[in-house]
């Protein structure tokens, strides 16, 4: 895939991501992907997106930044949301939180096969709990 083709790719999976349309990940994640360095299936990373809508309902990323190199990518994005549901161990209270993702994904066949993403825990649990 060009880095164009990438672009789009990337695009269209962060709008199904904050559509919550997980019957569409089918598009975007191969059978049998990594995640965050374990092998894992398709289901699983359904399971992860889910599981963290279910407790946080208006759950949005916003694409921040975007870099190619050959089959890989890495993006920087901004997370937002309120939980309703306990989440990560904590009660909700109202409070919201905004945190930075950074995510860097394998392509191949046209779907990601590498999935690996990294966030503040500790800011994330700050805000919670404030």
């Amino acid at each position: 895939m060009s880095d164009g083709d990438l672009r789009a790719f990337y695009l269209r999976y962060i709008d199904q991501l904050n559509a919550h349309e997980f019957d569409a990940m089918d598009e975007f994640i191969a059978d049998r992907p990594t995640l965050n360095g374990e092998p894992a299936t398709r289901d699983d990373v359904i399971a992860v997106q889910k599981a963290d809508v279910d407790a946080v309902p208006d759950l949005h990323w916003e694409l921040e930044e975007l870099l190619f190199d050959g089959d890989r990518l890495a993006a920087r994005l901004v997370n937002t949301g309120t939980p309703a549901k306990e989440w990560l161990g904590v009660a909700p209270t109202g409070a919201s939180f905004e945190i930075v993702e950074y995510a860097i994904y394998q392509v191949r066949d046209g779907r990601f096969v590498h999935m690996t993403a990294l966030h503040d825990a500790g800011e994330l649990l700050r805000q919670l709990t404030r």
